[in-house]
């Protein structure tokens, strides 16, 4: 529920930050784009008199940046991916080999990291469909085998958002998990993601900002809830049986849809890790840049330290992870929100004036 109510929230935060994100960008000589919260802080506050605190909060955003594409964009991914391959029984031998897994992913991603922003696009351009795909999919299959329980699944949402169960913390506690996940799973308020979008080829910053904002409502509001539905549904929810993140997910897909189901997963989770990992490479090296300028070495000790950083997140627990993860993501949003409410009413004009642009016949609606 928590999650939900953060995933529409976040829907206008993530439209403000990628519109800034575009507006703000750099383009240098080469063509080469930078964006995202180290620019719009620290060039839109200094546009409004606020220089110093703007410089603050961007180098403040860029190294906890560096940090959260270590933890909730690197090792997160590496960890929960060897998890859900060593749940394979065939595979459960693996399990004491993390470091070696992380050592084969980490030859696999930096191939693609080394070769820049084109060929990240390329690569997550045909692995992100195919992963959704195969989880909407089988997340669906699931829901509409159990439609007649839908109502009293969604009663028990909502009636677990408000319980007052004190081993989760009462009301506040559940509230707390529901929007560190949800920030988590749609990065809305973090930032990270206007870093991509300052990327696109448009010179409408508003028109970014208004696909960015589908992203909060499809990948959390959406998917998450479809997640949520089969943990129900299976009565994973009740008993996850000392089962958490991926392997949870996993194991109430197997006792829904069968064993097949275990495998599908397990190949849609690598992809999702391995997509992950390539996208907060590129936020990462932004950030390292914007601090220590950019060249040949400072991309490429950064690079090599993000590969080093997949092999210990595939060795190390998933409690570890998670704490730090969350730490730095959580951190990365209070530079970033605190810059955004400086930029309200110039965002407001923005968006007056690109509808009535619109309205007019400027602009095009579909071009």
């Amino acid at each position: 529920f928590w999650m939900v109510v953060c995933g529409l929230i976040g829907m206008s935060t993530k439209f403000v930050e990628c519109t800034l994100g575009v507006k703000y960008r750099n383009i240098d000589e080469n063509g080469s784009v930078s964006g995202g919260p180290m620019y719009y802080l620290s060039k839109g506050l200094k546009a409004k008199g606020k220089g110093t605190l703007g410089r603050i909060l961007a180098i403040f955003f860029a190294v906890l940046c560096i940090g959260g594409s270590f933890g909730g964009g690197n090792m997160f991914q590496a960890n929960q991916a060897f998890a859900q391959i060593t749940s394979l029984e065939e595979l459960s031998f693996l399990s004491e080999y993390g470091a070696w897994f992380g050592f084969i992913l980490a030859i696999l991603v930096g191939v693609v990291i080394i070769g820049g922003i084109k060929s990240i696009a390329n690569v997550t351009d045909k692995v992100v469909p195919l992963m959704v795909g195969i989880y909407v999919l089988s997340a669906l299959t699931i829901i509409i085998l159990n439609i007649g329980n839908i109502g009293s699944a969604f009663s028990e949402i909502f009636a677990g958002a408000f319980s007052p169960d004190a081993a989760k913390g009462g009301i506040i506690g559940v509230l707390i998990v529901g929007f560190q996940r949800a920030a988590f799973s749609n990065e809305a308020g973090v930032g990270s993601a206007s870093i991509a979008h300052a990327a696109t080829k448009t010179n409408e910053p508003v028109s970014e900002g208004i696909v960015a904002l589908l992203e909060p409502f499809i990948d959390t509001v959406v998917v998450c809830t479809m997640t949520a539905l089969v943990l129900i549904f299976t009565g994973y929810a009740h008993e996850p049986q000392g089962l958490v993140g991926a392997e949870l997910t996993s194991a109430a897909f197997e006792h829904a849809l069968g064993g097949w189901s275990r495998y599908v997963l397990a190949f849609a989770a690598i992809l999702i890790a391995f997509s992950t990992m390539i996208s907060w490479s590129y936020y990462g090296i932004k950030a390292w840049t914007y601090l220590f300028g950019s060249s040949k070495a400072a991309d490429y000790s950064y690079k090599a330290i993000f590969l080093i950083f997949i092999i210990v997140g595939a060795s190390s627990t998933l409690g570890a992870v998670i704490d730090f993860s969350d730490m730095m993501i959580l951190g990365m949003a209070f530079p970033n929100i605190l810059g955004l409410y400086f930029f309200a009413g110039e965002i407001k004009a923005d968006l007056n004036d690109y509808f009535a642009r619109i309205k007019s016949g400027a602009i095009k609606k579909f071009k």
